[in-house]
């Protein structure tokens, strides 16, 4: 047990308790894989392992495995994984809460604001990004968030991320002033990290960026951007503060969705640092929570992706942990290098190796640049794996010839995500669980 994340009384799994709010954590593309990675990681860098480990150790907790599949595909992707929590039952990928023959599913929220529960969603994503959607929302297309926001009104009372564009009326095609609407309907309004600080509206929204929230890693290293976007720690504890303080129910998901990101990118630097940013969001809800019996916690993932692994390297595997520690020396994600030197005047591999080399304190061979640079041109390169041929799967190869880390790919995976609860009625996430049956848990714990 970690010092200092836990109050002194802790949550049960006593299945006679009744459960009167529910925190649904999601670290969205976890492959199992990386909890190992970054307990070491956190040991490494933070002197201290990971709650979450910690909480995969508590007796108390409840432990299993969840079955990831989508209606149409072995793979999921994160609108039908969350579909399928939210909404009941499995839909093809791409669709939120539309089941494959057409039909809408009422989605969990709706369900359970009709009978007196209070709703929040926070993440790192836009707020209207697939796994928060599936909780609250249905599209056709997962990809018309314009459509999924002004159905989160009246519905959420509060909603934390980013995509401030699918509110704003300056930034909607269709001109709709959907904020002022959250306005009239008695929200608070924050755009920044003193604003979310600083607020006391039990209902809110806030919206940090227009798109998603910047990795953690270059927030880390970033003072300006450290000032004004809130961490998803201070996210969660704005949001389970408020559901806290009084006796209605909850039902509260916290979403990590960088992590899915990262590993989209074969960025180590930046997946940890998501990894490890959620732990902490982890924490801060378990040590709110320690006191009371009522509060169910579940922490899960949604599917795999890319599968990140430390391999073994030198005589015996005895460089292995040395190669790993350098990820300690990274400071900038992956998404942040390209763009810097995309927007470089001149973009050969003399900029991009020096911008390696400054962010992640790494020396790429003539041989491993020059690919780079010609596969941003879109020029071919030898590389027998179409999923890593391109640039993320690129430089993932390359700086895993310094850190020791290999990926099966740049795209999500079939494996069972681990799954861990705590709490009253946590028995009931042990084992193998189908993603479609959380969705019946959470309406009969809830009413």
């Amino acid at each position: 047990m970690l010092a200092g994340t836990r109050a002194a009384a802790e949550p049960t799994g006593k299945p006679a308790s009744k459960v009167r709010g529910v925190v649904f954590m999601v670290a969205d593309g976890m492959s199992p894989g990386v909890l190992t990675l970054a307990d070491a990681y956190s040991k490494l860098t933070r002197q201290r392992g990971t709650q979450w480990w910690s909480l995969l150790n508590d007796r108390n907790a409840a432990r299993g495995l969840m079955d990831t599949a989508s209606a149409n595909s072995m793979v999921t992707d994160s609108a039908a994984a969350s579909s399928a929590w939210g909404g009941g039952e499995r839909v093809n990928n791409g669709s939120i809460n539309f089941n494959p023959s057409g039909k809408e599913l009422k989605p969990i929220a709706a369900i359970l604001k009709a009978k007196g529960a209070r709703i929040g969603l926070v993440t790192t994503a836009t707020v209207t990004h697939a796994t928060p959607a599936g909780f609250a929302a249905a599209v056709s297309k997962r990809g018309d968030e314009k459509d999924i926001a002004p159905q989160y009104l009246n519905r959420v009372d509060v909603l934390l991320g980013g995509g401030s564009g699918h509110f704003d009326a300056k930034e909607r095609a269709d001109k709709h002033d959907l904020l002022g609407e959250f306005v009239v309907a008695g929200y608070g309004v924050v755009n920044d990290r003193t604003g979310l600080l600083a607020s006391r509206e039990q209902k809110l929204i806030g919206t940090f960026t227009r798109g998603h929230l910047p990795f953690s890693i270059d927030r880390d290293h970033d003072p300006a951007i450290a000032a004004s976007i809130p961490t998803l720690t201070e996210m969660a504890q704005a949001a389970l503060t408020r559901f806290l303080v009084s006796d209605k129910p909850f039902l509260l998901q916290i979403e990590g969705a960088r992590v899915d990101h990262a590993a989209h990118l074969n960025d180590i630097g930046a997946l940890l640092g998501e990894q490890l940013a959620f732990d902490d969001a982890l924490a801060a809800v378990l040590a709110l929570i320690g006191h009371r019996d009522d509060i169910l916690l579940v922490v899960t993932s949604d599917h795999g992706n890319a599968n990140p692994g430390l391999n073994g390297t030198g005589n015996s595997y005895a460089e292995s942990t040395q190669r790993f520690a350098k990820i300690r020396n990274f400071k900038a994600s992956h998404e942040r290098l390209f763009a810097e030197w995309q927007k470089t005047e001149l973009r050969t591999t003399r900029p991009l190796t020096d911008l390696i080399r400054q962010h992640l304190g790494l020396k790429l061979k003539t041989a491993e640049a020059l690919a780079l640079l010609e596969i941003f041109e879109k020029e071919p390169v030898i590389e027998w794996s179409e999923q890593l041929r391109k640039p993320e799967g690129l430089l993932g190869q390359f700086t895993g010839n310094h850190t020791g880390i290999g990926w099966t790919g740049t795209s999500h995976t079939s494996d069972p995500t681990i799954i861990s609860a705590i709490g009253p009625q946590s028995d009931r996430f042990t084992g193998m669980v189908r993603n479609s049956e959380v969705f019946g848990h959470l309406c009969e714990l809830l009413g």
